[in-house]
């Protein structure tokens, strides 16, 4: 999730949770936004995020690692609360066939609706893509040029 607009820009699915899972979203959320060296990307404290694969994609972007401190659970309860919006909106309420099918699924509710339609208070209740088109269609605010 990119806290700015609070939009999920990487994701991927397993049965389990390899590291490669981990390394799958984080190039996702990277193609997508394309960021300027030193973004840091917060994770809890999974083995996956401390992983042989994990660690060497985040050098390569020239993005830093935060995980939280042990027992401190408030450094990811925004991403929290989208899992737990994702169980509530639309999880819960389907019966998936199989694994693909819940991945189209996920997938869908997060671009089709998450992304484009449900209004966030944060945001001025706008969806994240309204909120990033409205601040990418603000002129910056000048800085004076006299000290």
């Amino acid at each position: 999730m990119d806290l700015f607009p609070l939009k999920i820009i990487g994701w991927a699915m397993a049965p389990k949770m390899p590291a490669e899972l981990v390394c799958a979203a984080l190039r996702l959320a990277i193609a997508q936004r394309r960021p300027a060296p030193g973004l840091i990307v917060h994770s809890d404290r999974g083995s996956q995020y401390a992983s042989k694969s994990y660690r060497p994609l985040l050098a390569r972007h020239s993005t830093r690692a935060s995980m939280s401190r042990k027992g401190n659970c408030w450094d990811n309860a925004v991403m929290e609360r989208f899992f737990l919006n994702l169980k509530i909106e639309r999880v819960w309420q389907r019966d998936y066939a199989n694994h693909a099918e819940a991945d189209r699924d996920v997938s869908d509710y997060i671009v089709g609706f998450y992304n484009s339609e449900r209004l966030h208070s944060k945001l001025g209740y706008l969806s994240p893509n309204a909120y990033e088109r409205i601040v990418a269609a603000t002129p910056p605010i000048g800085v004076s040029e006299k000290i």
